[in-house]
């Protein structure tokens, strides 16, 4: 299985959604797409053997992919998607409260540079209610980033850590993220990213703004964030439309494309493997 498939837990929801229980999942055929982005489906840099199947997000993406010359692409819809699916009826909370705001993080290769405290400040004057911050793991085992956002008076959490040549996922991580979703009124960022088309889904207002801020070597090969503006310029801002939101959230993240657990099974190579009888 390629490592990324386990990102985030991607490859657990899927197994769990085709019955297949909360062991460690079966290999994979393919290449599953493991976050939002505005390219081919894929991760940069990330090693990848030439006609593995592309199990992608959105009908958009698969376009995209198509374009540059990928094929053997196939749309199944954001492992997140099957993830609302399982959890449909969660109890709600007694009501919605606050923001649950997503700064822009790093990872492994990649550091974040920008003013937090800039960031910080633009939060106090915009957000309503209490904020939770959700610092990326990078950032949150970052001391002197994790004290500013604290000592600012937020409370800041981890959804846990995300995973890396097959060691130390969290296979829970969507699962506490949508947990967590549920309980705020609003979703934001300031980047455009995942965390916002899951807030959206899982019922919150929408907001992106603030600095951007800048990825070391970040790859321009499909437009940067100059492109996502121009492209989505309806998320960006401190309120949004929320019904346009919503249409557009649902494209991105293929909840239209859901499969059936046979139908996905079939996708993944699972098909002949036996579902959990207890």
């Amino acid at each position: 299985m390629h490592h990324a498939n386990h990102f985030y837990g991607h490859a657990h929801v899927l197994a769990r959604y085709t019955g297949l229980g909360d062991g460690h999942p079966p290999r994979i055929n393919g290449y599953v797409q493991h976050g939002w982005n505005i390219g081919d489906g894929l991760a940069p840099g990330h090693p990848y053997a030439e006609r593995t199947p592309s199990l992608l997000w959105s009908e958009q993406t698969r376009r995209r992919a198509w374009s540059v010359g990928r094929r053997n692409v196939v749309v199944i819809g954001a492992p997140f998607v099957y993830l609302l699916a399982m959890r449909p009826a969660d109890p709600p909370p007694t009501k919605r409260e606050g923001t649950i705001w997503y700064p822009f993080h790093g990872w492994e290769g990649q550091h974040v540079k920008g003013d937090h405290k800039e960031l910080i400040a633009r939060i106090r004057d915009t957000e309503p209610g209490p904020v939770t911050v959700c610092l990326y793991w990078h950032e949150y085992g970052m001391r002197r980033v994790r004290r500013l956002y604290e000592n600012a008076g937020f409370r800041v959490i981890c959804h846990g850590y995300r995973g890396h040549w097959w060691r130390d996922t969290d296979p829970y991580f969507l699962d506490k993220q949508l947990t967590e979703l549920r309980r705020h009124r609003r979703v934001a960022s300031n980047r455009l990213t995942s965390a916002i088309f899951y807030g959206i889904a899982a019922g919150c207002e929408p907001a992106v703004y603030g600095d951007p801020m800048v990825l070391a070597n970040e790859d321009p090969t499909f437009g940067g964030t100059a492109r996502i503006r121009r492209q989505w310029p309806e998320l960006h801002g401190e309120q949004v439309d929320l019904p346009t939101a919503v249409r557009i959230a649902r494209s991105e993240l293929g909840t239209d494309h859901r499969c059936t657990p046979a139908e996905l099974r079939e996708l993944l190579g699972w098909a002949n493997l036996q579902e959990e009888t207890s």
